[in-house]
């Protein structure tokens, strides 16, 4: 297993970034997967339409000056045996999720060798990055869905197992747009995370070993669990409004950086 040093950056993209423009979020992937010699692997696991989506990260990535960018489709989970798939992934310096249904991800790939296989080059240094549904699967449990809701309740949200790139942390994307506040709050106090990440649209956070920095349009609204007083889950019917005390916010735009380890952002 890798350790801090030698395990590669992450880049947690909110979903809808700029693929036609200045494409400020995946410029920044491509530059941690090594720049104009990044050979990138475009997992499509998530999308039902994954000769489409691929296509348009290949070319977007190309166009950026990455070396090589090749599509790694897994519409079944026998598809994660296949030995041109766990080819490309062993040689890939960089490893991007698109967008789509994150539980895909975690039904045709989990578990399998070509999971075993990017979590191993992952700890070797390459960078691993995604968006939207790419985002979310981040974490070892992982929002599966819910409503978009300012309150949180306990059912604003279901969990379940994530892909562990970044354990202990909730991650939520298209969050200021869809109104994602209180289904992240309501994940905080169902999961032993202490520290949820609710991602904007065209907004990525750069992670290396214990600090982010914030790239992109938006920005990332961190909740801090830990400094909580008081909720009322005890006894709490599935329907009811959950109440939060104490909870700390912080709201990082672009440019800003947050240690993982301390809790503190970083001016």
């Amino acid at each position: 297993m890798g350790t801090e040093s030698t395990r590669g950056p992450l880049v947690i993209i909110g979903g809808a970034e700029d693929k036609e423009g200045d494409c400020i979020v995946l410029r920044e992937f491509v530059r941690a997967a090594g720049g104009v010699n990044a050979k990138i692997a475009v997992m499509t696991a998530a999308t039902g339409y994954p000769v489409e989506v691929g296509e348009t990260y290949i070319n977007v990535f190309g166009r950026l000056g990455a070396e090589s960018v090749e599509a790694v489709h897994t519409e079944h989970r026998d598809h994660s045996e296949r030995e041109s798939s766990l080819r490309i992934v062993e040689e890939a310096t960089g490893i991007f999720f698109t967008g789509g249904d994150q539980s895909r991800i975690v039904e045709f790939i989990q578990g399998t060798t070509l999971d075993k296989v990017i979590h191993q080059r992952h700890d070797r240094g390459a960078a691993i990055g995604g968006t939207s549904a790419g985002a979310a699967m981040m974490p070892d449990q992982m929002i599966v869905g819910g409503a978009s809701v300012s309150n949180p309740s306990v059912d604003a949200v279901s969990m379940g197992p994530g892909m562990g790139f970044l354990p202990g942390i909730v991650i939520d994307q298209h969050f200021a747009q869809r109104g994602r506040l209180g289904r992240l709050l309501a994940a905080l106090v169902l999961q032993p995370a202490v520290i949820g990440l609710g991602i904007d649209e065209d907004t990525g956070i750069i992670v290396k070993g214990d600090e982010f920095e914030v790239v992109g349009q938006g920005a990332i609204t961190v909740v801090d669990e830990t400094t909580t007083t008081h909720n009322n889950l005890e006894g709490l019917l599935k329907d009811e409004p959950i109440a939060l005390c104490g909870v700390k916010l912080h709201i990082l735009p672009h440019g800003y950086r947050f240690n993982l380890k301390t809790h503190l952002p970083l001016l």
